[in-house]
């Protein structure tokens, strides 16, 4: 019983370390691509077997009786081997034909009902051939049925009659009728021919149901491209939404800053110069008046703000800054103003600018001044050809001792997302614009300068 697929055979006790598990896993590539043959080629090799057994039993109820099974050999195995090979080799069986024609016309061989079969091998061909091989195969139909004439003319009329016994009667009438030789090649064109034809026709229906599946998951791509388009428009839309809002709140937030920083410091000043003044009533009435004024002004500047940027570029006029400047001088403290050149309107947005930026100015002098300094505030207009920009400055004597003469950094961590310093250092720069500030030792004291540069000239 060695040798059965079941049986095994004992391992010598001197190889422990081959074990069964090794041994089939070794082997399982081969079976593995095996098992793969065989899924793959299964349905063909049936169908030949089927070949093979319709040949068997032509042969048994036919021929049995006069011719031995060596003379039908050869077009029973090689019709079906062309049975095998028509759906993975078209080409093959196609060439299997041929050589099977060729040696039945050389040495006369016998022709069988189980040739009929070649009516698959034709549908084949025309099914999954390659192109070349669709061609030959078209080719091949009438040159088969002149080859079917010749082989009757060799070989005699028997062969014609031999195998029109075998079917109904109206065979052989038609065969009387219109022509033995005429029939022969009728019978053979429509045998090749037809299924052939349906063969092509079912690779075109496939061919055109993978086009449309194709083109409906090019459809469905390119619906998917367009909803992704469409959503990362929309996408960036709200981004560009929520970017404007975000610029809107900081250029709102910088205003209120300057509005109301500047008023609470010139309020603060005014209500700190009132102790140091003579129980007269007028004064401090003046003084309380002049503290309601400050405080009317800066919520009317307030609501201009946030009524929107038509309203504030309508506070910051040419005015605006005398009027600054005199709510200073309200507060006690002593301004120098110096007006260089020409002055000349500005467009809306530079004026707000302008007017947000001398604001800062001045409330960083009352914050950080001394008082009994006075306040120097000097605007330079551009004049000849190559000048530009309005140079605003604004210098105070600071409270306490500064260092030697340095620029300071305008960003610090105390000044990372606030307005004061910053705030204007990015009002200039929006509109083109540039900041410096510097500490100075001078003979009246420390003095604290910041410098803003203002294009008003086209470049």
């Amino acid at each position: 019983m060695t040798g059965t697929p079941g049986s095994r055979t004992p391992r010598p006790a001197s190889s422990p370390s081959s074990s069964p598990s090794q041994s089939s896993s070794s082997s399982s590539p081969e079976i593995e691509q095996l098992r793969r043959w065989l899924e793959v080629w299964w349905p063909d090799l049936l169908a030949g077997l089927l070949v093979l057994f319709a040949a068997f039993v032509e042969w048994n109820s036919v021929y049995g009786y006069y011719l031995p099974p060596s003379v039908l050999a050869a077009p029973a195995l090689a019709m079906a081997l062309a049975v095998v090979l028509t759906r993975q080799r078209p080409a093959w069986a196609l060439g299997v034909l041929w050589a099977l024609g060729l040696f039945q016309f050389t040495y006369g061989n016998q022709i069988m009902l189980v040739q009929l079969s070649i009516m698959y091998v034709a549908f084949g061909v025309a099914r999954w051939g390659r192109p070349v091989t669709v061609w030959l195969s078209l080719i091949s139909v009438p040159l088969a049925a002149l080859g079917g004439l010749a082989y009757i003319e060799v070989f005699g009329d028997g062969v014609v009659f031999q195998l029109g016994g075998r079917f109904p009667g109206f065979v052989g009438t038609w065969a009387g009728q219109f022509g033995y030789r005429l029939m022969a090649m009728l019978v053979i064109a429509v045998i090749l021919l037809l299924p052939w034809l349906i063969g092509l026709a079912v690779r075109l229906g496939v061919r055109a149901s993978a086009s449309d599946a194709r083109a409906s998951a090019s459809d469905a791509s390119r619906e998917m491209a367009e909803a992704d388009a469409a959503r990362a428009q929309l996408e960036s839309e709200q981004a560009r939404e929520i970017a404007a809002l975000r610029e809107e709140q900081a250029r709102l937030a910088a205003d209120v800053h300057d509005v109301v920083g500047h008023s609470l410091a010139v309020i603060l000043a005014q209500a700190e110069s009132a102790q140091f003044l003579d129980d007269d009533p007028v004064v401090l009435k003046q003084t309380m008046t002049t503290i309601a004024a400050s405080a009317r002004t800066s919520l009317q500047d307030i609501r201009q703000v946030l009524a929107g940027a038509q309203q504030a570029s309508a506070m910051a006029t040419a005015g605006s800054f005398r009027e600054l400047v005199d709510g200073v001088r309200a507060s006690g403290h002593q301004v120098m103003v110096t007006e260089v050149g020409q002055p000349r309107p500005m467009p809306p947005e530079l004026e707000v600018v302008a007017h947000r930026v001398v604001q800062e100015m001045l409330t960083n002098a009352i914050k950080h001044g001394r008082r009994e300094q006075p306040l120097s505030v000097e605007r330079h207009w551009p004049e000849g050809p190559y000048a530009h920009d309005l140079r605003i400055e604004v210098r105070n004597v600071a409270a306490t001792r500064l260092a030697d003469t340095q620029p300071l950094d305008l960003v610090s961590p105390r000044d990372t997302g606030g307005q004061g310093l910053g705030g204007m250092r990015r009002r200039l720069e929006a509109v083109g614009g540039k900041l410096d500030v510097r500490t100075r030792d001078e003979p009246e004291g420390p003095t604290f300068t910041v410098t803003a540069w203002l294009p008003v000239s086209g470049r």
